[in-house]
């Protein structure tokens, strides 16, 4: 498991080649005549901007290249696509980690003295993307006011806000962090989109389309794979049957229980750690029975 090979090369071309295409549907989408140019642009953009978001997850956890400067810097590009710093989704995402099913985060269930609009309210921003939203808002509120993540409501256990979205245990993780370090990829990030907005000349409608479509399709997995799972660390989560075409362009994603038994495995190597004899659920039964809204805790939980 430990020994599995890093495919970076094959990582590194899929990178360049799903930037190239990526900023290309931008392009188009700015530039179309035709709504349903624009329409077909944001789709595509959709699925070939989660395999650029993918291969970012790749390099949160230290599996997308051997040599860690290339890593790294691989890892910057991919989040000035989505957008956001690759540091800032790092303390994140290993967050989730360490807490995936614990109290923390146990959105798909009305927990006693839950807020029951506040849990909805959450649910629902999952479901319609604006649950990426924050990915960025959330960089640019850390690198103008950083003093935002550090407020009572936001930080304390014994607040409602802080206890039931999450907030209190997530946003520990960034007093750790390197936050100069966190600062310039976000510089980088920021600046990486202007660039491509002058070098496609880019307009907001276009870019809003293809980051609309993206933020749905994005978000739509990133609860799906753990909705209504175990309420455990490791097996909390789905390896869910999903078309093979859309596996592909999210670099193996779906196999997400797989992942979380076993973060430091790439991503080309995770089917080999799925069992495909037990019962897998597919993705678009778990996405639909999602808009039914979270429900009461199991009594045995």
């Amino acid at each position: 498991m430990a020994g599995e090979k890093i495919p970076g090369t094959l990582n590194l071309v899929l990178l360049a080649g799903a930037i190239g295409i990526a900023a290309a549907l931008l392009g188009i989408a700015s530039h179309a005549v035709s709504g349903w140019a624009v329409l077909a642009a944001a789709l595509t953009f959709s699925y070939v901007n989660n395999t650029v978001f993918s291969l970012l997850h790749e390099s949160v956890h230290g599996i997308f290249h051997e040599n860690k400067t290339v890593n790294a810097f691989s890892g910057m590009l991919a989040a000035a696509m989505t957008p956001t710093g690759l540091t800032f989704q790092r303390v994140f995402h290993l967050s989730h980690h360490a807490r995936n099913r614990t109290v923390d985060e146990q959105f798909d269930y009305f927990r006693p003295g839950d807020s029951r609009l506040l849990k909805r309210a959450q649910w629902y921003g999952i479901l319609t993307g604006i649950y990426w939203v924050f990915l960025p808002l959330g960089c640019l509120v850390y690198l103008a006011a950083p003093w935002v993540f550090r407020l009572r409501a936001l930080r304390s256990r014994d607040g409602l806000l802080g206890r039931q979205t999450g907030a209190a245990a997530m946003f520990a993780g960034l007093d750790r962090a390197d936050r100069t370090r966190m600062r310039l990829e976000i510089l980088f990030s920021a600046a990486f989109q202007v660039f491509l907005v002058l070098l496609l000349d880019l307009t907001f409608a276009g870019w809003l389309a293809c980051y609309a479509a993206f933020a749905i399709n994005w978000s739509s997995l990133q609860y799906a794979d753990h909705a209504f799972s175990p309420l455990d660390v490791k097996n909390g989560a789905w390896n869910l049957r999903v078309n093979r075409v859309v596996q592909w362009f999210f670099l193996n994603y779906h196999h997400h229980r797989a992942h979380h038994q076993h973060p430091s495995v790439p991503w080309i190597h995770l089917p080999r750690y799925v069992d495909f004899n037990e019962p897998r659920p597919s993705f678009l039964r778990v996405y639909l029975s999602m808009w039914l809204g979270p429900r009461p805790l199991p009594r045995d939980a």
